[in-house]
């Protein structure tokens, strides 16, 4: 599932529809993923590493890349800053949920992304294993906005088909939903179905 919040042409007077995958302890999940997409892992010169915490700002290890594209190239993900929004802001963002969610308010996480060796990589193939863990452990991939638009104002969409080469970096925003009420505990990078992922904890 592709992570950014993105927009497909619809039909006029079809309204959004949002689609954020949720679940508790399903950091390894890659539903939604075409078929030759495969999880990310970690670049075999960091596969000794055991540190699996880190501050905002702080790099991740070096992640290798199974698309065919650009099998074998390099990258890393370092989460930068976390702001949770506001009813209002949902409300004026132009979104349209399913009632039978609940209550939501978006979470929105700024990161850099940076390519270090290899083939050039889509920024989409970079951070779609970013996931945002609550304080009572519920677990969601960033939004996926299915028909019409979502707008928020301090989060501009990335141009998720841009190519990073070796060397160049790029800083993103990536919109997540939680339920009204919890709040953002860790932004987390999975590493496939048998490894723990890394996290990044947020304060306050």
């Amino acid at each position: 599932m592709r992570t950014w919040t993105r927009a497909v042409p619809a039909a006029l007077g079809v309204v959004a529809l949002a689609v954020a995958l949720v679940g508790c302890n399903d950091s390894g999940s890659k539903k939604g993923k075409s078929d030759g997409k495969k999880d990310h892992a970690a670049a075999p010169s960091d596969a000794g590493k055991k540190k699996q915490t880190f501050r905002l700002g702080e790099p991740s290890p070096a992640q290798k890349s199974d698309m065919k594209e650009s099998e074998g190239a390099t990258f890393t993900v370092t989460p930068t800053k976390v702001v949770t929004g506001t009813k209002a802001e949902m409300d004026a963002s132009g979104l349209k949920k399913d009632k039978k969610d609940g209550p939501q308010i978006p979470v929105h996480v700024w990161s850099t992304l940076t390519h270090k060796s290899g083939k050039a990589m889509e920024l989409d193939d970079m951070d779609d294993d970013l996931v945002l863990r609550t304080n009572v452990q519920n677990r969601t991939r960033a939004l996926l906005v299915l028909m019409g638009e979502a707008k928020w104002n301090n989060c501009p969409e990335p141009d998720s088909d841009k190519k990073l080469s070796a060397g160049q970096s790029e800083k993103i925003c990536t919109t997540f939903l939680i339920p009204e009420g919890q709040k953002a505990a860790a932004v987390e990078l999975t590493q496939g179905f048998y490894n723990e992922p890394l996290e990044w904890p947020v304060k306050g």
